[in-house]
C-alpha cells in the first residue's frame, strides 16, 4: 500500500455491502488454493477480523501439474480440520486431480470451485464466464486496496502476464494476456533452428545490450516483457491522467515493481489467495 491511500473499507462495511448471507464468519477456518498453469497454491485461513486483506496462516504449494501434487500430500494432511477447500482454477488436469484427492485424504470436508457468479464483482465484458477466475479474485481483492474512486491495473505475473483494468466504480473492464517470462523463453528456443533453451525463472535485471546469443535472449525476453506490462498500463491508464494504482502479485512480481514508475506500485505477494477467501465470504453454498 502507498503511505498516501485513504484508508479501506471496515471488514464491517464489507460484510454490510456484499456478503449475502450471515453465516460468513462460520465459513472459517478455510483452505483457499489457486491452481495455476505453472504452480498450485495453498493458503489456510483461520480466521478475518481486519480492513485490508486476509493473511493466511499457513501456506505451501506444487508445481501446476497433477503429478506434482504428491509432494503436498503430506501438508494437506496436516491441517487442522476446516470447513471448506475453496478452488480457483485454470488448470482443469490439475484441479480435477486435486479434488480427488481432498475427497480421499479430507474426508467430509466441502470442496467448492469458484466461478464468475460467486463474485460481488461488476464485469463489463460480454462473458464474464469466460475470464480466468484468478483475474477477476485479484480484482476482489484490489478493490480493498485501491483508494477510493481512483482507477487501478492489476499485473499478475506467472507463466502468463495478465494486465487488467478496473474502473474508479470498481468495475472488471478487461486487459491483456501475454507470454511470462519462461513461455518467451521456450517459444524462441523451440520455434527456431539454433536458439538454445534457457532459464529466466530467476533472471535479474540483464544488461539491455546482449554481447553473446544466450545474453541477448535474456535482454529480448526481461525487457520486452517490462516494456509490454509498462505501455499497457500507460495505454490502460491514459483516461485517467496517469491518477492509477498498480498492484503486481505472481512468482516474478518483485523484480518488475520497481522497474513501473511513475505510476504508484504495490506488490502483493498473497493477493490472489485473498481474493479466493473474499469469494468464499460472499458465495452461495
Amino acid at each position: 500500500m502507498n503511505s498516501n491511500s485513504e484508508k479501506p473499507r471496515s471488514i464491517e462495511a464489507y460484510s454490510t455491502a456484499f456478503v449475502r448471507s450471515s453465516d460468513w464468519l462460520e465459513r472459517f477456518p478455510l483452505v483457499a488454493v489457486d491452481v495455476g498453469n505453472n504452480r498450485i497454491k495453498f493458503g489456510y485461513f483461520e480466521s478475518f477480523a481486519g480492513d485490508l486483506l486476509p493473511e493466511p496462516a499457513k501456506e505451501f504449494a506444487a508445481a501446476g501439474t497433477p503429478e506434482a501434487l504428491g509432494t503436498v500430500v503430506g501438508q494437506i494432511r496436516a491441517l487442522p480440520p476446516v470447513r471448506g477447500w475453496w478452488i480457483a482454477t485454470v488448470n482443469r488436469p490439475a484441479s480435477t486431480e486435486l479434488i480427488d484427492l481432498l475427497r480421499n485424504e479430507r474426508r467430509g470436508e466441502r470442496i467448492i470451485l469458484l466461478t464468475a457468479s460467486d463474485l460481488p464483482l461488476k464485469v463489463t465484458v460480454p462473458r464474464p464466464d469466460m475470464v480466468g477466475i484468478d483475474r477477476l479474485v485479484d480484482a476482489l481483492a484490489a478493490n480493498r486496496l485501491r483508494r477510493p474512486a481512483t482507477a487501478a491495473v492489476l499485473v499478475d505475473i506467472g507463466s502468463a502476464i495478465t494486465v487488467d483494468l478496473i474502473s474508479p466504480e470498481g468495475a472488471f473492464e478487461g486487459g491483456a494476456i501475454l507470454p511470462g517470462f519462461q513461455l518467451l523463453a521456450w517459444a524462441l528456443h523451440h520455434f527456431t533452428d539454433m536458439l538454445p533453451a534457457i532459464d529466466v525463472t530467476s533472471l535479474q535485471y540483464p544488461p539491455v545490450i546482449g554481447t553473446n546469443t544466450v545474453a541477448a535472449m535474456e535482454a529480448g525476453v526481461f525487457w520486452g516483457a517490462v516494456g509490454g506490462i509498462r505501455e499497457l498500463i500507460t495505454r490502460m491508464t491514459s483516461q485517467f491522467g496517469g491518477e492509477v494504482d498498480v498492484f503486481l502479485t505472481g512468482g516474478g512480481s518483485p523484480r518488475i515493481a520497481e522497474l513501473l514508475a511513475p505510476f504508484k506500485v504495490s506488490n502483493v505477494p498473497h493477493l490472489t489467495l485473498a481474493g479466493i477467501v473474499l469469494g468464499a465470504m460472499v458465495a452461495p453454498i
